[in-house]
């Protein structure tokens, strides 16, 4: 399938959003357009947009191992993660304090604030993966859930979640995941989490729709009422469209998974081997990563100046997680590993996708190197 995108951009972000698949979107759509009743009417139409729903939460049950009624869409990460840990104040309505990554995204912590938890950061290693003795003495200590991203929004660093979720449950506790930046990226062993989300947009499917998967043991709860859509855990109009998006897009993600891994890796190298030579340091280099992040360091001081005359040849990156990229704020995660605010905030971040080309890679390669040398 091809990309929207013009040969006029060479987007390099997809790790803060996936662009749609145009064809997929489009078939959504005009199925949409054919049918716009609402899920929870008592129409047929209405209840042939509900089976929908139901078909794509059948799915999500198929290729996770999970079951069917305990996925909840809603229409963002954020809401997503929200709903994750709502679920966890239910199960645990006396519990002050959850044991946390130092690498979750901000919506995570949002969540455990809004809902009264106090998030006891475990201790990281210098290549960005949580430090695995610190999370045990944390749970001899005082044995709580665990709430521990998969990959990291920004270095790309998968966290050792084999190792985390035999921890607690030798503790006899929950483990509950982000799988945001995961899900249709690399194989994802769903069976280690209590609970997770993921969402649509950073797969390709358009936004709208996300994921929560929780834990069978849940009664009910809602984050805000007004109707009793989603086993009674989210009010509203489901997004019909948007959730057949989800699935379809999914379907396509997963088919052809193992091929676009092994591609992706292979742009990795290239890129990071050419980085190095150009000057720059490759975070987590030697930590098992995504095969489509690559997050370093410039050997440079004019940040700004860089990102502006990518963008002016048409060439979008980041400086890390989305949500923060407008404020240049430190990474987190990089003074989180030992690194120094100097250091962080000449952090750059590239994630490639489905669309990548090989002549994308190396314009960007090219362009990276004049500016370098540019500015140096």
């Amino acid at each position: 399938m091809k990309s929207h995108l013009t040969n006029d951009i060479r987007y390099f972000d997809y790790n803060a959003t996936h662009p749609p698949y145009p064809e997929i979107l489009e078939s959504c759509l005009e199925e949409y357009l054919q049918n716009y009743y609402n899920p929870s009417g008592i129409t047929r139409y209405s209840l042939q947009n509900q089976g929908k729903i139901e078909q794509t939460r059948k799915f999500l049950a198929k290729i996770t191992g999970g079951q069917e009624k305990q996925f909840v869409f809603s229409s963002t990460g954020t809401e997503a993660n929200h709903l994750l840990i709502q679920s966890l104040r239910v199960k645990y309505p006396n519990l002050s304090s959850v044991i946390v990554s130092p690498f979750e995204h901000s919506s995570m912590y949002s969540a455990l604030e809004m809902f009264g938890f106090h998030p006891e950061l475990i201790k990281p290693n210098r290549g960005g993966t949580v430090n695995l003795n610190h999370l045990e003495s944390l749970l001899k200590i005082e044995p709580r859930p665990v709430v521990c991203l998969y990959a990291g929004n920004e270095t790309g660093v998968i966290q050792p979640a084999e190792e985390i979720q035999k921890l607690t449950k030798l503790y006899g506790q929950m483990f509950y995941s982000d799988l945001m930046q995961a899900f249709c990226k690399i194989e994802v062993p769903f069976s280690l989490f209590d609970g997770y989300s993921f969402s649509g947009h950073k797969i390709g499917a358009g936004m709208g729709a996300c994921v929560t998967y929780l834990p069978e043991s849940n009664p009910h709860f809602r984050l805000f009422g007004g109707g009793n859509q989603e086993n009674e855990h989210r009010a509203g109009t489901e997004n019909t469209f948007a959730i057949s998006c989800l699935q379809k897009v999914t379907e396509v993600q997963l088919e052809g998974l193992i091929t676009k891994i092994e591609r992706l890796k292979n742009f990795q190298s290239q890129l990071e081997s050419e980085l190095e030579s150009f000057g720059c340091e490759i975070i987590a280099k030697n930590e098992k990563r995504l095969p489509n992040t690559s997050f370093f360091l410039l050997p440079i001081q004019t940040v700004d100046f860089f990102l502006l005359g990518l963008e002016e040849k048409g060439i979008i990156v980041s400086t890390g997680s989305s949500c923060k990229s407008r404020a240049r704020e430190a990474s987190k995660s990089l003074l989180q590993m030992g690194y120094s605010e100097e250091e962080a905030l000449r952090a750059i971040r590239i994630s490639t996708g489905s669309f990548t080309t090989l002549e994308d890679l190396e314009i960007l390669i090219s362009e990276i190197k004049e500016l370098i040398q540019k500015f140096q």
